[in-house]
C-alpha cells in the first residue's frame, strides 16, 4: 500500500488512465521468495480489457516470476517538481515536492502466441511513433523480425487495483495555489509545466 492522505487521493478512473497513457514508462516490481525483481519499461493500457501490455528481454529473469497467484506492481510517475516556500503568501512554510503517481496492481500472464507478441510490438511502435511527421513502420525482413521477437517475452497484467496520489498543493491555503502555478509556469521546464497544468485542472474540478 502507498501512503495517500485523503486530500491527495485520486480515484477518477478516466483521469488515472489519462496519466498512464501520457507517462507510460513504468517501474514494474515483483516479489519472489523474499527477493524483489524490478524492470523499467513502457506499458500500454488497454482500458476496454482493463490490462497493461508490455514485454521484457527474454534474458531478464523477471518474467519467470509471473504467476496468476502473485500480483505485481506497476508504478507510473507523472510530472513532479520542487515547490519553494518563496512562492507562498502564507508563512511560516517549508519546502515540499508536488507530483502525480499511480500504483497499478495486477495479475500477470505471459503471452506465448507468436502472432500476439508481434501485434503487441506493433502496437507499442504505433503508440510511440504517433505524431511523428514520418513515423517508423515495422516492416522488417522476416528472419530479422523472427530473431528480434525470439529475444523478448510479452505479457499482460490484469489490473486489480489502481491507487492514484496526486499531490498538487491541495493542503495549502487557496491563495497559495495560483502563486505556485505561476512560479512553475515561469520556470518553463517540462516537469514544472506538467505540474502546473495538473494543478490548474485540479482547481477547475474544485
Amino acid at each position: 500500500m502507498v501512503y495517500i492522505p485523503k486530500h491527495f487521493e485520486e480515484t477518477d478512473v478516466p483521469r488515472l488512465h489519462a496519466l498512464i497513457r501520457a507517462y507510460n514508462f513504468a517501474t514494474l516490481i515483483c516479489a519472489r521468495q523474499g527477493d524483489i525483481e524490478v524492470s523499467h519499461l513502457p506499458l500500454l493500457l488497454d482500458a476496454r480489457r482493463n490490462v497493461l501490455i508490455g514485454h521484457v528481454a527474454r534474458a531478464n529473469p523477471q518474467w519467470r516470476t509471473f504467476s496468476a497467484e502473485q500480483e505485481v506492481l506497476a508504478i507510473f510517475h507523472g510530472p513532479h517538481h520542487y515547490i519553494s516556500p518563496r512562492w507562498y503568501a502564507s508563512h511560516p512554510s517549508v519546502p515540499t515536492w508536488n507530483y502525480a503517481v499511480i500504483h497499478a496492481h495486477g495479475r500477470p500472464r505471459v503471452i506465448e502466441n507468436a502472432g500476439s507478441l508481434e501485434l503487441l510490438v506493433r502496437d507499442l511502435a504505433v503508440h510511440h511513433e504517433a505524431g511523428a511527421a514520418h513515423p517508423w513502420v515495422m516492416d522488417l525482413p522476416g528472419d530479422y523480425q523472427e530473431k528480434m521477437l525470439a529475444a523478448i517475452v510479452g505479457f499482460e497484467i490484469e489490473i486489480t487495483r489502481l491507487e492514484g496520489k496526486f499531490k498538487l498543493s491541495q493542503n495549502r491555503p487557496a491563495g497559495d495555489r495560483p502563486l505556485v502555478i505561476a512560479a512553475l509556469e515561469q520556470l518553463g521546464n517540462d516537469n514544472a509545466l506538467g505540474v502546473a497544468a495538473m494543478m490548474r485542472e485540479a482547481q477547475c474540478g474544485d
